[in-house]
Parts: C-alpha cells; sequence; structure tokens
C-alpha cells in the first residue's frame, strides 16, 4: 500500500519548486520545498509550457487576475464567474449569460481540470492550440469580457500591487502577454487525481469500491474508457457521439458543426473534445451545449438516443446497432462508479480559491 498518495517533484527540478534549490542533507529545521504542483502517483509526468514555466510569482499573479473582475469591460465578470471551483470549475448552468452582454452564449463552460495535460486543443472544437492564446478569447468576446485589453492595461497598471506582482513573475511591466501567461500558469495547477477511484488505483485505504461501483467500472472499461481513457480519463481527441445527424447549420461562424468548424475536413462534422469523466457528477449539464441535465439523461443517450451520420464514433454503431445496450442495473452502476470521480480535495482545495 502507497502511503504518499502524491508524487513529490524532487529538489533538482527547479521549474517545479517553490524556492530555488536548496541542499537537502543534515539540517534537522531544513523541509523540503513544497512543489508548485502535486502529480498523482497514477499520472503521467507534468507537462510545463517551454514558453511559460511555471513559477511561484507566476501562478500568485495568475490566480489573482482569475478572480479579478476588472479582465471585464464592466468590472463584473471574472474568469469565475463561469468557472466555480466548487463545481470543478464548471458553472452550473447549460449555457451561461452572465457576460457582459447578458446574451446567452452557445457552449456549455467546460470544467477546468488536468489543463497541463491538454496538449490537442482547447475549447469543444480546438479552437485554440494553448492555454495562453486561449485566454484571448473570453477577455475580447463581446458576449462574455468583453474588454478592451488596452485599456486592461492602464486599469492594473495604477494598481500598485499588479505592477509588483508583474515584476516580480515576468521582470517585466503589465502587458497583455503577462496577462494571458500568468492565466496559464494558474490554470496549469488546476490538477485533480484524489477521488476514491484514483485510491483505489493507487490501492490506498480509502480507495475501497462497493460491488455495484465494481460494476460500473467494468462497464466503464468496456464502453467508455476508449475515448475517456485513463488516468485523465479523456483522450483528448475529437469525436461525434451521435447527439446530432445533421450538422447544415452555420450560424455563429459554424459553432454547431464541431471541429469541422476549425479543420474544414467533413470527417470531422459533428466532432466535440472528449470532456474529461473527473469530478463528472459535480459538472452538470453535460454535452458542449449542456442539453442533458443528469447523468441519467446521459446514459440514456448512450442507450438509446445516439443519432447515425457518417462521422459517428465507430464504438456506437456496433453491428449496425447504434449506442451501448446497456440493462438498468448496468446503468445505474455505472453512474455509482462515475460518482466515484469526485476529488473532494480538489473542489475544495485552498489553494485554488
Amino acid at each position: 500500500m502507497k502511503n504518499n498518495q502524491f508524487n513529490k517533484i524532487q529538489c533538482g527540478f527547479l521549474s517545479l519548486l517553490t524556492f530555488a534549490f536548496i541542499s537537502c542533507s543534515g539540517d534537522d529545521d531544513y523541509q523540503e520545498p513544497k512543489p508548485l504542483v502535486e502529480v498523482p502517483d497514477n499520472f503521467p509526468s507534468f507537462i510545463d509550457s517551454q514558453t511559460n514555466p511555471l513559477s511561484e510569482s507566476g501562478i500568485a499573479l495568475g490566480k489573482k487576475l482569475f478572480y479579478d473582475k476588472a479582465l471585464s469591460g464592466n468590472n463584473n465578470v471574472s474568469c469565475a464567474s463561469c468557472h466555480l471551483p466548487e463545481l470543478a470549475f464548471s458553472d452550473g448552468v447549460a449555457l451561461s449569460n452572465v457576460g457582459v452582454s447578458g446574451n446567452q452564449l452557445h457552449r456549455n463552460a467546460p470544467a477546468l481540470i488536468n489543463l497541463a495535460w491538454a496538449t490537442n486543443g482547447l475549447f469543444w472544437d480546438g479552437g485554440s492550440t494553448n492555454l495562453e492564446s486561449q485566454a484571448f478569447a473570453p477577455l475580447s468576446h463581446p458576449d462574455e469580457m468583453f474588454q478592451n485589453l488596452n485599456q486592461l492595461i492602464q486599469e492594473l497598471e495604477a494598481k500598485p500591487e499588479y505592477v509588483t506582482l508583474f515584476q516580480k513573475a515576468f521582470g517585466q511591466p503589465v502587458s497583455q502577454t503577462g496577462i494571458v501567461k500568468a492565466l496559464a500558469q494558474f490554470q496549469r495547477t488546476l490538477v485533480s487525481g484524489n477521488s476514491k477511484y484514483d485510491k483505489f488505483v493507487r490501492n490506498e485505504a480509502d480507495g475501497i469500491l462497493n460491488d455495484a461501483e465494481l460494476d460500473g467500472l467494468a462497464l466503464a472499461e468496456q464502453f467508455c474508457f476508449s475515448c475517456h481513457q485513463t488516468p485523465l480519463l479523456t483522450d483528448n481527441q475529437y469525436h461525434n457521439n451521435g447527439l446530432d445527424d445533421d450538422f447544415s447549420n452555420t450560424a455563429f461562424e459554424g459553432i454547431f458543426q464541431g471541429r469541422f468548424r476549425v479543420t474544414n475536413d467533413i470527417n470531422d462534422l459533428g466532432k466535440f473534445k472528449t470532456p474529461t469523466l473527473r469530478n463528472i457528477e459535480k459538472t452538470a449539464p453535460y454535452m458542449h451545449d449542456g442539453r442533458f441535465s443528469t447523468l441519467e439523461e446521459v446514459i440514456d443517450h448512450y442507450r438509446f438516443g445516439v443519432k447515425n451520420s457518417p462521422s459517428l464514433a465507430s464504438q456506437l454503431n456496433q453491428n449496425n446497432t447504434l449506442g451501448i445496450p446497456l440493462s438498468q442495473t448496468e446503468k445505474n452502476n455505472l453512474i455509482a462508479f462515475l460518482k466515484t470521480l469526485t476529488d473532494e480535495e480538489f473542489l475544495n482545495n485552498p489553494r485554488f480559491k
């Protein structure tokens, strides 16, 4: 049985340490520096940005910016308005309307979980390549934060605390680049990997699954994990999971057409990025448009609601049979397992609030 639930990044890896290298010998008062990111034992190695490596000061600045409503044009909307920590940084509504304009958006706000490993595009259609470039979209979108970035720089420059924080983090004055880099650094620290399921995988004392949960795990391994791959519970790929069969609506720059909007490849019609199953109990409503309010509705879609189209994921059309055959008991057990993916420590981590 493993006594430590997280890998501690060792002293030599300076980019992930809170403090500079300190000799690890002989001093009774010595305490090992706390890592900037705690990577679970069952996770792959942390992927830091080569052009924006983590630093204690960069993360602190990013966290402050994330919760600051000054980032919006009307000073009423922050990143956290649509990404609440207690909901795994989702917002609990199908389509948000809390932006500057008050207009309803067309995409469900995704949870912000384990984004350091999100190396194949961001947003539901992969329209942004990394966290740094992604931040510009909500900051400038008229229905989200609608901030003039030059004006934002002036506002932040007028606050001595921000001037100090930017200098400490990047050795430079307040800048657009510094803003998005700091936000990206903070978001890369949002690691969730201490659910009951993770403890089960790591053979820890609190990781005992009951019979229903074990049966649900077996079903997930059979039907779900091909796309929701362990340990991140996403493959970071794009799939058509049979929500629709007509993708002719080109409104809003093709936002309803999925990955096709980005690639212009007909094979990508109706494909959206696989969301992680981590903390899924807390991230309703579900799908890119929030059409399903409960996990029961999600499972029922896969049981008997899948719509066929040329780009449909092959897993959902086996032997000319659409969907996934599950009994009511199997459905209940699968949901029981999905609830073991809730990570209460992540949801309540003071480092993220």
